[in-house]
């Protein structure tokens, strides 16, 4: 006998390791019940996967959920919040509930890990596609924002970029590569980067605007450069590549577009004004994760491209869920 939507919801969803004390009335009701801490707001972020589009269909489903979640976590990251709550929107061609168990070990042994329960969500049929909730808490006025940033300030990355760009080039067969273990790697940071959740924590007080890299960095950027009002100049050659990058792409300039294009990277991207700029290292050392200075901000509008003080000519876009 097929399995009906409350038999997967008590089966997969309602039994999970992770039980918050914030947490008044989770999954089995109408709604769930929720508690925020004095003197925090409330972080939201919602973000949709489709197959097809953020994933191929036949994908392993705990890889799946790994990006899905993480990439809504990384969100919270952005904005300096705690994790706290996830609630998640399955549409599903039919109940395969060898795929829903998969899918469930991916994405619970991510939520455990940064402590956030599902406390609600919906399952239905159709095509493909995944919809994730996540709530967080950030202490009040402390949340980092895109429209903070200030004329002089410095233009940080987290981490390296490019390898997710990488990987899903290996993954669409659009380039392949004779090691193993560099494909493993390259296609590992494509579905299982880590949100920069406590960088982001760090980061509170000190940066002046922050963002994640979802869609590229040299889109992204700009979305900080028009809240904030101003322009961007990016030193290419201070861009973070990782060795697995600059092998799988020997054309060191091609390496660097790749690293300005690349989306689904989850590193962030912020500003940092002249006074705090002492304290980025030892912050985020406690963190274990290392920040690369990439450029300032000026006057002006959009990003300029520079190599040895002159400007480059290279036509780059981010990530655009509607070009065609």
């Amino acid at each position: 006998m097929a399995s009906n939507e409350f038999d997967l919801i008590a089966r997969y969803f309602e039994h999970q390791k992770v039980n918050r004390r914030d947490v008044a009335l989770s999954i089995g009701d109408d709604c769930a019940l929720l508690e925020v801490p004095d003197g925090s707001q409330l972080a939201v972020s919602t973000d949709s996967l489709v197959a097809g589009t953020h994933f191929l269909a036949d994908a392993d489903p705990a890889l799946v959920a790994h990006k899905a979640l993480a990439s809504n976590l990384s969100d919270l990251a952005a904005m300096g919040a705690t994790p706290a709550w996830v609630s998640l929107a399955l549409t599903l061609p039919s109940p395969d509930e060898s795929w829903l168990r998969q899918f469930c070990q991916g994405f619970f042994a991510l939520a455990d890990y940064y402590n956030v329960q599902l406390v609600g969500g919906d399952t239905t049929k159709g095509p493909l596609s995944i919809t994730i909730t996540v709530h967080g808490f950030v202490p009040k006025g402390k949340a980092l924002t895109r429209s903070g940033a200030s004329s002089g300030d410095w233009v940080y990355v987290t981490g390296n970029l490019g390898d997710s760009a990488a990987g899903l080039a290996l993954l669409l067969g659009e380039k392949t590569v004779s090691d193993p273990q560099l494909q493993k790697t390259l296609l590992d940071r494509h579905y299982k980067a880590q949100p920069r959740i406590l960088a982001g924590q760090a980061l509170r007080g000190i940066a002046s605007a922050a963002l994640d890299i979802s869609d590229g960095l040299i889109s992204d950027l700009g979305h900080i450069l028009k809240r904030s009002g101003l322009a961007a100049s990016i030193e290419v050659d201070k861009l973070p590549l990782s060795p697995e990058l600059c092998l799988f792409e020997s054309d060191r300039d091609k390496a660097l577009q790749l690293a300005l294009g690349s989306g689904e990277e989850y590193e962030l991207c912020f500003t940092v004004p002249e006074q705090n700029r002492g304290a980025i290292d030892t912050t985020l050392a406690h963190c274990g994760v290392k920040a690369t200075c990439i450029g300032q901000l000026r006057p002006g509008r959009g990003v300029t491209l520079i190599r040895a003080d002159q400007p480059l000519d290279w036509q780059l876009y981010g990530y655009d869920h509607f070009a065609e």
